[in-house]
């Protein structure tokens, strides 16, 4: 078994300030973090704490377009992954040396956060997509798609529906005003809504978002929407059952790093439905992402959140 992941990876910079500045404003951050970021390195940094010694033994793979694999953020990026999360297959563009960058600005006073992004690297092809994937082989079980370029994604599941009939996909709908998503949506098995995207489409609420989208998306198995502090939610398309999660914190909880929770909760669920299908029902599966997406929230960076398996096995 082999989850393919296939996303931008970032190297992000942090800064938390007392609030958000103003425009023209002058402040001081009380702290920086450079991390490895992205929503699916994210995802797969969880991941491998979680399938770590477990019997399902699921290989974890990176498909990410990366710098030069000679340049210093490739060499960084390879080694904070690997050596569970396989990068073998990652798409280096040997003519640039800087990374798809981040830089986020945390509010301690609101616990949000603003995200500027720069990237210079061109994007995965589906040429390039497809020469890697045959290298894969039939090993490559569950491909999970960060919904970045729709028009090329959409050639890329395409080719999997003929040459990896077997192989189940997932995709991420997060980024609102991105042209495509849609349709990417009704491509996949397992669709992952943010409630960024739900709101500006005009759902009100992650319900209200799953049971609308089950109508346009009927070739897909399983809906998820995420809801920050409504909990998330799943709704299963041929049985039409609806699971609602509260959200599962700690009675002293405090926002401390609310970055990449979303990609935590994703990680949660691919885990449960990579390695524990049979075993969880829907609700168990729903509010085990959750708990562990919480647990992210409440903390700096992806570490530990393996103990999250103590309430579940």
């Amino acid at each position: 078994m082999s989850l393919v992941a296939i996303g931008a990876c970032y190297v992000d910079t942090i800064l938390s300030t007392s609030h958000y500045p103003g425009e023209d404003e002058k402040l001081r951050a009380s702290n920086i973090v450079h991390r490895r970021g992205g929503n699916c390195p994210n995802s797969l940094e969880v991941l491998q704490q979680l399938t770590f010694g477990s019997k399902t033994n699921l290989a974890l793979n990176l498909i990410s377009v990366l710098p030069a694999r000679s340049s210093v953020a490739s060499q960084q990026i390879v080694s904070a992954l690997e050596p569970r999360v396989h990068l073998d297959h990652c798409i280096f563009r040997e003519a640039y040396q800087e990374p798809a960058s981040c830089y986020i600005i945390k509010s301690q006073s609101t616990g949000s956060r603003t995200i500027v992004n720069y990237n210079e690297l061109p994007d995965m092809t589906t040429e390039e997509f497809i020469r890697v994937t045959d290298k894969l082989g039939p090993q490559a079980t569950w491909f999970h798609f960060e919904g970045r370029t729709p028009e090329v994604l959409l050639g890329c599941i395409r080719y999997l529906r003929n040459s990896f009939r077997q192989a189940r996909i997932s995709v991420e709908i997060e980024k609102p005003g991105r042209e495509g998503l849609q349709e990417l949506a009704e491509a996949a098995d397992v669709v992952f809504y943010s409630k960024t995207w739900a709101q500006s489409m005009g759902y009100t609420s992650a319900e209200d978002c799953l049971r609308k989208q089950s109508l346009k998306t009927r070739n897909s198995s399983l809906l998820c929407c995420t809801w920050g502090q409504d909990g998330a939610a799943a709704f299963e398309t041929r049985t039409t059952q609806f699971v609602h999660a509260e959200v599962d914190t700690a009675p002293d909880f405090q926002v401390i790093d609310p970055i990449g929770a979303g990609d935590t909760f994703n990680a949660g669920m691919l885990y449960a439905l990579n390695c524990k299908d049979q075993e969880w029902d829907l609700s168990t599966k729903v509010g085990f992402a959750n708990r562990i997406a919480g647990m992210k929230v409440a903390q700096e960076g992806f570490s530990g959140l393996n103990r999250a398996l103590e309430y579940y096995d």
